[in-house]
C-alpha cells in the first residue's frame, strides 16, 4: 500500500485528491486546520486516513507534526500541498496580504523544504504542489496572492533543479489550476470554472505520470500562454 500526505484536505481540491487517492488504495495523513472536517472525511474511509489538525502557519510545529505522520503512516511515497490562501483585496488591506504570504509563502516554503530533505534522505519521492495560473503575472484584485503564487513557480521549478543534480528519483509536480469551483464566481466566467472534481482528476492524472508542470483545467494552458505574451500596456488596462 502507498503512503501519502495531503496538507490541506478538509475542503476544496485538498479534500477530492484525498478521496480519489483513498479509492485507489492508498493510505493518506491528510492534515487542516478544522478538525471537524478532516474527522468527518475520515469516517467515509476509516481505513484509510490518518488526520492531524495543524495549521502550517505555525512553522515551529510543521517538521513535528509531519515526522510523526510518516511515523503513523509507515513511510512517505508522495506529499501533496494543496493548502492555500488568496482573497480579492482592492483596498490593499496588509492584513488580507500578509496572511496571503504567511500561507503561501512562509507555511509553502517550511512544508516543501521539510519534504525535499525527508526523500533526500529516502533517496526517492514525489512532491506535487498546488500553484496557480495566477503566479505568471502580477493581479491587482489579489496583489498578494498573484505574487505567492509566483514565489511558488519559482520555487519549486529551483527545487526542481536541485534534486535533478542529485540524480535520484525525486519528482516534483507543480499543478497549476485556473478557475476551480471551489467558491462563487462571476456568471460570466463559468465556461473556465472547472468542477471541482475534474480537477483534482486532471491533477492526480498529472501525479501519476510523473509530470513537471500540470495545467488544470488542459485549455488553461493556452489561457497561461495568452497571458503571458500579453503586451504589459494592454494587461495594465485589465
Amino acid at each position: 500500500m502507498k503512503k501519502a500526505i495531503i496538507v490541506g484536505a478538509s475542503s476544496g481540491i485538498g479534500r477530492q485528491l484525498a478521496i480519489l487517492l483513498a479509492s485507489k488504495n492508498y493510505m493518506v495523513a491528510i492534515t487542516g486546520r478544522r478538525k471537524y472536517l478532516l474527522e468527518e472525511l475520515q469516517s467515509q474511509w476509516p481505513d484509510n486516513f490518518i488526520i492531524s489538525d495543524f495549521d502550517i502557519t505555525n512553522t515551529s510545529i510543521v517538521a513535528t507534526k509531519l515526522e510523526n505522520l510518516v511515523t503513523m503512516l509507515g513511510g512517505l511515497d508522495l506529499l501533496i500541498l494543496s493548502a492555500g490562501k488568496g482573497d480579492i483585496n482592492e483596498s490593499l488591506d496588509f492584513n488580507i496580504e500578509k496572511q496571503a504570504i504567511d500561507l503561501n509563502v512562509v507555511g509553502f516554503t517550511t512544508v516543501v523544504d521539510w519534504t525535499i530533505h525527508y526523500f533526500h534522505q529516502q533517496q526517492c519521492g514525489h512532491l506535487a504542489a498546488i500553484t496557480s495560473v495566477a503566479g505568471i503575472r502580477g493581479g491587482r484584485q489579489a496583489p498578494a496572492y498573484n505574487a505567492s503564487k509566483a514565489f511558488q513557480i519559482n520555487y519549486l521549478e529551483g527545487l526542481r533543479q536541485k534534486v535533478t543534480q542529485l540524480k535520484l528519483p525525486i519528482f516534483i509536480t507543480d499543478l497549476r489550476p485556473g478557475l476551480v469551483a471551489t467558491k462563487p464566481a462571476p456568471v460570466k466566467i463559468k465556461f473556465l470554472i472547472a468542477p471541482v472534481e475534474k480537477a483534482a482528476r486532471q491533477m492526480l492524472h498529472g501525479i501519476e505520470r510523473k509530470r513537471s508542470v500540470v495545467y488544470v483545467t488542459r485549455r488553461w494552458r493556452l489561457i497561461a500562454f495568452l497571458i503571458r505574451m500579453l503586451p504589459k500596456q494592454i494587461y495594465n488596462r485589465i
